[in-house]
């Protein structure tokens, strides 16, 4: 009998970070830190990639160009000293919005105390997928929250020429960051999501291009909710909702614009539904998402009582005599 890779009884709620449960930039402490005008720095970035075509020919990834120049103030000495480990703790200075990070504890334990649910052992995970630092939101309040985080990373120790050769002598990095290792952008995004589809983030051994039948991958789409602030989330909103996922929009309490952004997605069919930046208990946002964790919920357990009936055979019983 074929068995399934996964028992497909976890619920992921996906979260975007920038704007999404902060209500700005998460660089912001460091720009502080070092005294640096944030937003001239933005400013500089949004120019960046007219300068280089203007001095350049060839491709531009426009995406990873803030990064690039983090690097750039850092050479320059305008960010000395910047480390993995100081970025890690300037993520403790980000501020969240109201009701973070107990919402994503609270519903946790929401489908956890629930005894249908526990029978069935469902449990939900929360994952970040950011454009931004992935040491800042590990260093940030609800880092222990989360069970995985895609995000940019930098390093200090970079491979010089000839590195396999060197018999495990060591070097020693300077103690800055000195290049990217790893980047998202907004539509690489999807691939984080495929890799929690199919389980390649708790399974290294199975590669997210890898094919796989749906009924063994470990978090089915539809058990998925995506939870993104704007039109960059539009690839992500797109993949989860064509697969039976649930999409969620928020928005900046009381700001216009962020409201009319969200609105567009629900009249574009990008979401089933937006609400204000606020995940206290009794908000719209905590209450449409603790709906719908419940609703997948109920969907699973369903799911897997209808299976038992299936695969189960009713017992054998006494059959009446027939009379003449």
């Amino acid at each position: 009998m074929n068995r399934p890779v996964f028992p497909q009884n976890v619920i992921a709620m996906i979260w975007d970070f920038d704007k999404t449960l902060i209500p700005g930039n998460m660089q912001s402490p460091l720009f502080r830190h070092y005294g640096i005008d944030e937003a001239a720095f933005w400013d500089e970035v949004d120019g960046l990639e007219e300068w280089y075509r203007a001095k350049a020919a060839g491709m531009i990834n426009r995406d990873r160009l803030y990064l690039d120049h983090i690097l750039t103030y850092v050479r320059e000495g305008r960010m000395s000293g910047l480390s993995n480990r100081l970025l890690r703790e300037l993520g403790a200075e980000i501020p969240f919005y109201d009701g973070l990070p107990e919402f994503l504890e609270r519903i946790r334990k929401t489908i956890g105390s629930q005894p249908p649910y526990a029978e069935h052992q469902i449990t939900v995970e929360h994952y970040i997928i950011s454009t931004g630092l992935r040491q800042m939101i590990l260093g940030s309040a609800v880092a222990p929250y989360v069970d995985e985080v895609w995000a940019c990373e930098f390093t200090e120790m970079v491979a010089p020429p000839g590195y396999a050769e060197l018999q495990g002598r060591l070097f020693s990095p300077e103690g800055e960051i000195r290049q990217l290792i790893y980047t998202i952008d907004n539509t690489t995004k999807t691939r984080a999501v495929f890799e929690i589809n199919k389980g390649t983030n708790k399974n290294p051994t199975i590669d997210v291009n890898a094919k796989m039948a749906r009924e063994d991958r470990r978090v089915p789409f539809q058990n998925m909710i995506y939870i993104a602030d704007g039109p960059s989330d539009v690839p992500v909103f797109s993949v989860v909702e064509a697969n039976g996922g649930r999409t969620y929009a928020v928005y900046r309490p009381s700001s216009q614009s962020e409201f009319a952004q969200a609105a567009q997605l629900l009249e574009q069919d990008r979401v089933d539904a937006f609400g204000e930046a606020d995940y206290t208990e009794a908000s719209h946002t905590s209450l449409w998402l603790t709906h719908a964790v419940e609703h997948i919920a109920r969907r699973i357990v369903r799911d897997r009582e209808d299976t038992l009936n299936q695969r189960v055979g009713l017992p054998p019983r006494h059959l009446a005599e027939e009379t003449s």
